[in-house]
């Protein structure tokens, strides 16, 4: 194997390299630029020593850029720079889903207090479980006592509460 061999798949080991530096360095692309400069050269001595190691040269080239971006966006929210920058996602409560039919069912003829103005849909809060409600006409202001009148699969629709 000669030297130039041993240099095309040192370029080619550089633009990986450069390629995983592109998705923890931001370089406005010029990291990216070199990367592909140092696979073109890889792939340009390799065809250069022979057709059939050229087009083997290539398809290791289409193998390795998208392995090696896929590694290094697995990797980069592991590392403490990327816990820093990517966001932790929600912690939800168990129940905090959309309520099942028959959960509804019992809030109908229930009255509950608005706590996000309904617009006409918005946020009901019944005896502490809190609900997306639609109002029956028009808009309800927050903290405003509303009855559910009519449940309609996962539907809440309510109806402000007259004061006695």
């Amino acid at each position: 194997m000669s030297w130039w061999l041993v240099f095309a798949i040192f370029l080619y080991l550089i633009a990986a390299v450069l390629l995983i530096a592109e998705i923890f360095v931001p370089s406005g692309g010029v990291i990216t630029i070199c990367a592909l400069a140092a696979l073109a050269g890889g792939i340009a001595i390799f065809f250069k020593t022979s057709t059939a190691a050229g087009w083997i040269g290539v398809v290791i080239a289409v193998i390795m850029v998208p392995s090696v971006l896929i590694f290094a966006y697995r990797l980069f929210p592991k590392t403490s720079f990327g816990k820093s920058v990517v966001l932790a996602p929600p912690v939800r409560q168990k129940g905090d889903a959309i309520a099942d039919t028959p959960t509804l069912k019992n809030l109908l003829g229930k009255t509950g207090i608005v706590t996000a103005p309904l617009r006409p849909v918005g946020i009901c809060d019944f005896s502490g479980q809190r609900f997306e409600c639609v109002a029956e006409s028009g808009y309800i202001e927050k903290e405003k006592t509303v009855e559910v009148i009519k449940v309609q699969g996962t539907q809440l629709t309510v109806r402000l509460k007259q004061q006695a």
